[in-house]
């Protein structure tokens, strides 16, 4: 049995295709109210706030998979995170199953951002960055002690069809769509990498079935030729057929627009990363996977269109 939990968001769901498609039948999808992906799909509701629950999850699992995201507010993440971890980790011992945590970039350096590696620093700027690091520290410890097999799968800031937790699709295709400019956080003229979700999802589940995967950090598949802001709208208006316009988002506007809607508020302790060129090297997993096709840009921004508009004659 391989485990999911947090099932239904951008990459739980994605992952489950993948799982069932290429690895195994046995699937087990975990939320307050999940939803069948597959049709051999076990489905157990659970509150993955409450430790009991979590193990009831866990139990006869080989393979356990964090794919859950907790609300995006400061508050939330140190009261839930930290104490959700040890506990997965506690239950992954007993029951003797290995874990694959689903990670961002949040707890890196500022200075490593223009170009990360696995190797990249731990020095996270922002507090929930902070968060991030000790919820990594908590599963190296765990490794390093031989408590568990767990690996950290780390994706860039992400994009997809059909996700409503993409800020390049909030900031940039939604306002597109509207016909409003494109709006962008900091430079315009930086590049900044995107993983794409069903790439991340399907190499997601090739590590967790890849013994020789576990105790280390990989970073999850994103293309090398990364866009800056005014290409990504030059690249999503080409393929709406919409006049490429966008305007910067000055950082100071965060605030003012965190009062209204919060979570650009919580948004704003962020920004460094749009302030500076963003690359997110994956040249280990593609050194190790060489066989993995990576969705180009232009590909991966066609599908989020074609499905949007639900026609997949979109222009070429």
């Amino acid at each position: 049995m391989q485990t999911i939990l947090g099932s239904g968001g951008a990459i739980g769901s994605e992952l489950a295709k993948a799982l069932y498609q290429n690895h195994t039948k046995e699937i087990r999808l975990v939320s307050r109210n999940p939803k069948r992906v597959n049709p051999t799909d076990e489905l157990y509701s659970a509150d993955l706030s409450n430790p009991t629950e979590i193990d009831a999850a866990i139990a006869g699992s080989e393979v356990v998979y964090i794919t859950i995201g907790f609300e995006y507010k400061l508050k939330v993440w140190r009261e839930k995170w930290p104490a959700f971890i040890r506990s997965v980790i506690e239950s992954c011992t007993n029951h003797k199953a290995k874990l694959v945590f689903f990670d961002n970039v949040y707890m890196y350096a500022k200075e490593e951002i223009p170009h990360m590696t696995e190797e990249s620093k731990m020095s996270p700027p922002s507090e929930k960055g902070k968060v991030r690091k000790q919820l990594v520290d908590l599963i190296l410890e765990a490794v390093k002690a031989k408590k568990i097999s767990a690996l950290i799968a780390r994706s860039a800031d992400f994009y997809g069809p059909g996700i409503g937790t993409s800020m390049l699709q909030e900031t940039v295709f939604k306002n597109l769509q509207k016909d409003k400019a494109a709006q962008w956080l900091g430079g315009v003229n930086f590049k900044h990498s995107f993983t794409f979700t069903p790439d991340a999802a399907q190499a997601t589940a090739m590590l967790g079935n890849t013994p020789n995967a576990y105790n280390q950090v990989w970073h999850l598949p994103t293309h090398s030729d990364t866009l800056t802001g005014k290409e990504w709208t030059e690249l999503f208006a080409h393929q709406m057929n919409k006049k490429a316009k966008v305007s910067p988002i000055p950082k100071f506007m965060l605030k003012i627009l965190g009062w209204f809607i919060p979570i650009l508020g919580e948004f704003y302790e962020m920004t460094y990363q749009y302030e500076q060129p963003y690359f997110f090297d994956s040249s280990k997993f593609m050194k190790r996977f060489p066989e993995f096709k990576i969705t180009g840009y232009q590909e991966g921004v066609q599908q989020i269109v074609a499905q949007a508009y639900q026609n997949t004659d979109v222009k070429e």
